[in-house]
């Protein structure tokens, strides 16, 4: 019906994940064009012509104008939620929840979907935005006729749509704080990992209203569940959250089923870090005509947090987990309440670093695709919870997930791309607090550094190794499983492949992950299946041991 070109096919749980696919390289696709995580100065709206011709000409400097309501480097506006013409019981749950002032997105979309109006925002990640599009869905909800709020299963009327499970599990937390004096609106989660039986019984015995979900799972239950279909006739707003994210992830398709899906005669908002050609498109058939373009990001703005202390160490695969070690003892000495997340390139790699800082007896979590639905929720929420923490984590952690008072960021090897690390890199000083980052790379992953010149990153101070660490890293990655190192260097040999700077020279890529091998104390580097080398280009390399 829609023609956004290709789309690839979801797993069988209806979600795209990350994963070490067939070449040994976890997509773990979590990668988006902007979505910087500082805190908008000036919101802007506008009205996008649509004819067919003017998708795509947004102009930000025609659009931008300058909010005087509150000082530049706030977090918060000087616009309170009561001034907003919400429902009693809402502004119950808004204060209940610790809300008083509005954030910048906030005041800027919030009178306009109040009014019912189809709203594109362009909003980036950590601003507040699930609030802003949760309180008016919720007045929606409130102000439909008792008989068709009340009865057991009445129809769907709000449908939130989220790129991940974790995001989709925090919008559906945030809601449900909100809701908390509305004792008759449901909310439903559906997303992949979880029993899908679970989640029919649940919407048949509990009254659902408002329905968070991942895109595959959704669309499961519209074929799958009986009546389900049916009760979405119902719905009176479509939400579709980080859209380029949805869009970048290969939801294209199950976008357009779930579109096609729901009446005409609804509200949709569409929040958007950036607004590429995809989102557009999304738009013209998800959209009316007379939709608010409203955008939150200054043109100008600053990508990443002013707070924020930007460093990059530039040493051989061979001291890496030395440096780190140092790294993050002498953060952990510093800060005693530190907050750490480590990103490693896949999930192999982070489970294989997981596992190295465990022996070295550090506080580590650990948190990747391969890890069951339940483990990564109890992971995330506890690391939310809690102080004196290192979370080594794959992209599944890098946008959207809301961790309060990350002290340091570190990103181990080379991001895929700019965004990547601006993303990972927005973990930590949020909200006006203050933080640090670290990027780790290897001599040849050096290039990277031109990518992000314009940003305040300076190079950090070598923490001091004597030879007794060096021995106690070496006896602690003794330790770690030979299978852990090997499908760590299998996921790794697949990451960079597939990286344009280092996978074109497959020569040299062998001999770098024979380097990477050994830095993994494994002298002979572990046999590839012959089938994976050949998915991945490599057969007849020589180095490359195939089995």
């Amino acid at each position: 019906m829609f023609d956004f070109g290709s789309s690839e096919d979801d797993s069988d749980l209806g979600e795209v994940d990350d994963h070490d696919g067939p070449s040994g390289f976890e997509d773990d696709p979590f990668v988006d064009e902007g979505g910087k995580e500082d805190l908008v100065k000036s919101p802007a709206k506008n009205s996008i012509p649509f004819e067919l011709t003017k998708v795509g000409s947004i102009d930000q400097e025609s659009v931008a104008r300058t909010r005087d309501s509150a000082d530049d480097d706030s977090y918060l506006t000087q616009t309170r939620f009561d001034e907003c013409s919400l429902s009693p019981l809402t502004l119950k749950g808004v204060k209940a929840a610790g809300y008083e002032r509005m954030t910048a997105v906030q005041e800027a979309t919030l009178p306009i979907i109040l009014k019912g109006k189809d709203v594109l925002a362009k909003a980036k990640t950590g601003t507040g935005k699930t609030v802003a599009f949760l309180l008016p869905a919720i007045e929606v909800v409130s102000k439909l006729p008792p008989i068709e709020r009340d009865q057991k299963r009445p129809p769907i009327s709000v449908v939130i749509v989220c790129p991940t499970r974790e995001l989709a599990d925090q919008a559906a937390v945030e809601a449900n704080k909100l809701l908390k004096f509305h004792s008759s609106i449901g909310v439903q989660l559906v997303m992949g990992g979880t029993r899908m039986a679970l989640e029919q019984k649940r919407m048949h015995t509990n009254a659902c209203q408002i329905v968070v979900a991942t895109p595959g799972r959704l669309k499961d239950h519209m074929e799958n569940t009986p009546g389900f279909a049916t009760r979405l006739m119902g719905v009176k707003v479509l939400i579709l959250d980080e859209a380029d994210r949805l869009l970048d992830m290969g939801f294209r398709t199950d976008i357009e089923k779930i579109v096609a899906a729901l009446p005409k005669q609804r509200q949709t908002l569409l929040f958007s870090a950036t607004v590429p050609d995809e989102v557009r498109q999304v738009c013209h058939i998800a959209m009316k005509r007379d939709l608010e373009f409203v955008n939150t990001v200054q043109e100008g703005s600053e990508e990443t947090h002013s707070q924020v202390k930007q460093m990059h160490i530039v040493a051989p695969l061979d001291k890496q987990f030395s440096i780190l070690y140092g790294l993050l003892t002498d953060h952990i000495s510093e800060n005693v309440d530190y907050k750490v997340i480590l990103f490693c390139t896949t999930a192999k790699v982070t489970s294989l670093v997981a596992g190295l800082l465990s022996e070295l007896k550090l506080n580590v979590r650990e948190i990747h695709s391969r890890k069951p639905q339940s483990y990564r929720t109890r992971i995330s929420k506890e690391f939310k919870e809690s102080k004196g923490l290192i979370l080594v984590s794959s992209d599944v952690s890098a946008r959207g997930v809301d961790y309060p008072n990350v002290t340091l960021v570190v990103q181990l090897g080379v991001p895929t791309d700019r965004e990547q690390y601006i993303h990972r890199l927005g973990r930590t000083g949020r909200r006006g607090n203050e933080g640090s980052g670290i990027l780790l790379l290897a001599p040849w992953e050096e290039y990277f550094l031109r990518s992000i010149k314009d940003l305040p990153i300076t190079e950090a101070t070598l923490p001091l190794i004597d030879l007794d660490t060096k021995r106690k890293v070496e006896k602690a990655l003794a330790h770690v499983e030979v299978k852990d190192k090997e499908s760590a260097y299998q996921a790794w040999l697949g990451y960079y492949n597939s990286n344009k700077h280092i996978g074109r020279d497959k020569y040299q890529l062998v001999s770098l992950a024979n380097e990477f091998s050994r830095s993994l104390g494994l002298n002979n580097p572990p046999a590839v299946p012959k089938l994976v080398l050949g998915k991945m280009g490599l057969n007849n390399i020589p180095g490359l041991r195939s089995k």
